[in-house]
């Protein structure tokens, strides 16, 4: 990534941040109506989890800056997800849904440029997990 990239990234995720919740609903519906399969690895709470997803994302966007400092604890999520039955497959559709999340929560704000910049962001990251969880092979 490109710090133009990082850049677009953490100003358009400041945008999105007073309506997180909305913006979190939106990316599980998403995810749910073109993914149904993932639906049953989500057993707990969807309000904790959206939480959780707006923290996990605030503190990736954060680190995008000092990527090696996000590494460590992206390789555990990782990890952790293999266990909650996620398949490598499913990075792909979690990075649709999130970018179709953000067009819709951006509105005019989103450009080519923004979402190739995302698109980037989230390609690292999901491409460093997936190797993390299940080996290099998987990631390529």
């Amino acid at each position: 990534m490109t710090s133009d990239q990082v850049n677009l990234v953490q100003h358009s995720f400041a945008k999105v941040v007073p309506a997180a919740d909305q913006a979190a609903t939106l990316f599980y519906e998403r995810l749910f109506e073109t993914t149904p399969a993932v639906k049953p690895l989500f057993h707990g709470d969807m309000i904790e989890q959206r939480r959780k997803l707006v923290a996990t994302l605030a503190a990736v966007v954060a680190g995008l800056g000092n990527l090696e400092a996000v590494l460590p604890a992206a390789s555990a999520l990782a990890k952790r997800h293999v266990g909650y039955g996620v398949k490598p497959e499913h990075y792909g559709s979690v990075g649709s849904a999130l970018l179709w999340t953000l067009e819709r929560s951006l509105s005019d704000a989103w450009t080519r440029e923004l979402a190739s910049a995302w698109a980037a962001a989230y390609g690292t990251l999901s491409g460093f997990m997936i190797g993390e969880a299940y080996g290099p092979a998987a990631a390529a």
